[in-house]
Formats: structure tokens, sequence, C-alpha cells
């Protein structure tokens, strides 16, 4: 039978317990081990590669040729934040002081960007996904996610909604540098202002500095002061277009909870707002195994190795209770997703046709 409306707002008991039997099925298989040496290898390589990087612009020198390592060096940063993603959610170690090094390591000190900021957005993200009062990631900001929010932008910003779709990628190529400046507006924020205690503040803000202030002499040190800042932008753009065209299929255009409504539980709560993406080991290494979305958000701690072993368990339990498993090709996530942002801006683009 369809997995319909009226199943999904059953008493949290019931529902929840859908959840238990692919947990069991998934620890039985040993999806849960942590993979200490594949983590260990994996970053041990992007490392190497991101020193080969760095040793291939100072053998360039001063030419416009550098500018082509920019590609490159974007690519092999989102592996980097990639690790900084896994290490949050405990998938490299269970030692939380460990975790906490190897995210501070890869996100501030190799990144720039603040591991314990991205850290708490990105788990209250994980604890309610698409739901508007309590996801970070689809609250009122540069674009809005539903027709209610976008009713309440104004000047620009209600230009902005009306035209987000197609300004979405553009738009992206500045989340490099956005990313950059959430980290240190919160490693600078007062202390009433801050969700993190302030001695980890200071351990990020030095780490975030240190960042800054090696990015910013090995250019200087390689380039001219003007080919510095072409090689940067360009560097930052592609970074943030990565980043963000890897993110953009996992949940735009997918369910968004009824905040009124009946809670769900964890299986549809993540199963039902999230997307999965085909391919092969391409695709897992360019999207760092977030194509998995589903597996991922139904559990968060298993090793990114492990999660296209858990797909064909998650989706025959899903299947057997008629609950929807979405997945498709890449480019078609990111037409959903583009279509739920034309939507969510259509009100606008008719009021303003007819005041016209």
């Amino acid at each position: 039978m369809p997995y319909t409306a009226a199943l999904l707002v059953e008493p949290e008991q019931k529902t929840g317990s859908d959840f238990a039997p692919l947990l069991r099925t998934v620890k039985a298989h040993g999806l849960l081990a942590r993979r200490t040496g594949w983590y260990g290898l994996s970053m041990t390589t992007n490392l190497l590669a991101l020193a080969a990087t760095v040793t291939g612009m100072v053998l360039t020198g001063d030419s416009w040729w550098t500018l082509a390592l920019a590609i490159p060096l974007a690519v092999l940063w989102s592996r980097t934040a990639f690790f900084g993603h896994d290490a949050g959610h405990a998938q490299i170690s269970g030692d939380r002081r460990v975790s906490r090094a190897v995210g501070l390591f890869h996100s501030n000190l190799l990144l720039g960007m603040s591991y314990g900021w991205w850290n708490d957005k990105h788990n209250r993200h994980h604890a309610n996904p698409n739901h508007v009062d309590k996801d970070p990631d689809v609250g009122v900001g540069v674009m809005v996610w539903t027709q209610n929010q976008a009713a309440e932008r104004e000047g620009l910003a209600r230009w902005l909604t009306r035209n987000q779709a197609r300004l979405f990628f553009p738009l992206l190529l500045l989340e490099g540098i956005a990313l950059k400046v959430y980290g240190f507006r919160t490693v600078l924020a007062k202390d009433d202002a801050s969700r993190q205690p302030a001695g980890e503040r200071a351990v990020e803000g030095i780490l975030l500095f240190a960042h800054l202030a090696a990015y910013a002499t090995l250019l200087l040190m390689v380039m001219s002061p003007g080919k510095a800042v072409v090689f940067a932008l360009v560097h930052h753009a592609l970074f943030g277009l990565h980043l963000g065209m890897t993110f953009a299929p996992n949940h735009k255009g997918m369910e968004m909870p009824d905040p009124d409504g009946e809670r769900w539980g964890h299986l549809q709560r993540q199963v039902l707002t999230s997307r999965n993406v085909r391919g092969g080991v391409l695709t897992d290494w360019l999207l760092g195994g977030l194509n998995y979305q589903i597996e991922h958000h139904l559990f968060p701690s298993m090793p990114r190795p492990h999660l296209r072993r858990a797909q064909a368990l998650v989706r025959e339990h899903c299947d057997a209770l008629g609950m929807p498993y979405a997945q498709t090709s890449l480019i078609d996530s990111y037409r959903q997703a583009l279509t739920h942002m034309h939507q969510v801006g259509e009100p606008l683009r008719a009021a303003r046709t007819v005041s016209g």
C-alpha cells in the first residue's frame, strides 16, 4: 500500500518503531563500525595532493598560468571540507577530542571556516531537516524556501526571491567567501551572541587567522598582488560553487514538515525530506558520499565508505513500509531543486505582472 499522509501522523511511539528494525540490521552488518584506516589513508592522500598543488603554484610562479591551479585547489578544498563534515558527525573517531582536532585542522586551519559554527548549524539541520522553524538551512536568508517566507520579502530581497532560481548558481560563487565571513563573525561575537564557549572560540579564532595569514603569504610570495587577488577570487568562487552543488541536491524540493502538524518519527523525518543521487565511484568522490543523503541522515555517524553498502538495506526497508525513497540523477536533482525555488517566487512574479 502507498505510504499515505494518514500513516505519517500516527503517534510518535509507533512511527519511531519503524526505524528500530533497520537499525538492528545495519548494526548486524557492521556498517556503524568506524573505518579509521580508510580515513587515515584518504586524509593523507588529500594532504599530499594539496601539497603537490601548492608546489605547482610555487614552481609556476608569477604567471597567469598559475590561475589554472585554482581549479584543482578548489576541488581539493572541497575534499578537505568533507573530512571536516565527517569529523563533526563522529564518523572518523568516537573520541570527541580527536574529532574536534580533526575538524579544526581541516576546517579552520586548512580552509579558514569555523568548525564550531558549521557543526552547530549542521547538527540542527540534521535534527529537523526542512523544518522551517528548526532547520537553519531553510530559514530566511538571501533565498527563501516557502511561499509564506516569500510573501514577507521587500525591496531588493523581493527581487531576489522572484529570480532566485536563475540566480542560484551565480550566488554559489560567493559561498566560499561567505563561509569565511560566517566563521570570523562567530569567533569574534560577544559571549551572549555566541553558541560557543569563549575558550573554544579563542582556539578557533587563532586557527582562522593563521589560515588567513598563511594563505595571503603563499599567494603574495608566488604572484604579484593583482594576480594574487584574482587567484583568490577565482579559487573561492569555484570552491563555493563545488560545495553548493554538492549540498543543493540533498533536500531542496523535498517534503517540508508542517510546523503545526504531528511530529514525524526519525525514519519519516529523514527519508521523506532527503534525496539521493545515482552514480558510481566518481559521483561518490565528487559529492563526498553525500549523494547517499538518505542513508547519511538516518545514520549520521556511519563512515562514508559504508553508505553505499547501507543503501540496499535502507531501500528494502522503505519498500517494505511503502515509504517513498527518492533517488534521481544529478542533473534531475538540480532540476527539482530549481523548480521548487522557482515555484516559491511565483506569487511575487504574478503580483508584479498584475501591478505592472
